[in-house]
């Protein structure tokens, strides 16, 4: 029988696998589109955890663009390496043109 925190996470997991290729969202709003007011936090916990669960973790950044994340990967340029092949641009661990590439989980309300 899975934790409560292990549902959690599954569930957080779901909504990540379906980020699209070259787009980005943030902790918080993961976070918001599953009800969890301030869970930002929770989201990264899970996002550090996923690395065996085939979960594109890179997708994820914090509200500014920046990779905050980026130590939780095999090595330090990982994470943007990832990005970069999906064509989204990074410079000083920061995402260029965020705005653009930023994807809004709660577009999907009434889907997760």
């Amino acid at each position: 029988m899975k934790s409560n925190k292990e549902n959690l996470y599954a569930t957080i997991y779901e909504l990540v696998r379906l980020i699209p290729e070259g787009r980005v969202t943030t902790y918080g709003s993961i976070a918001k589109a599953l009800g969890l007011g301030s869970g930002a936090r929770v989201v990264g916990f899970a996002m550090n955890a996923s690395h065996t669960e085939n979960v594109p973790a890179h997708r994820v950044v914090n509200r500014n663009g920046q990779l905050t994340g980026k130590h939780h990967f095999p090595t330090p340029t990982a994470m943007e390496t990832l990005l970069k092949a999906e064509g989204v641009n990074v410079e000083n661990d920061q995402i260029v043109d965020f705005e653009k590439h930023f994807w809004d989980p709660a577009s999907l309300e009434g889907e997760i």
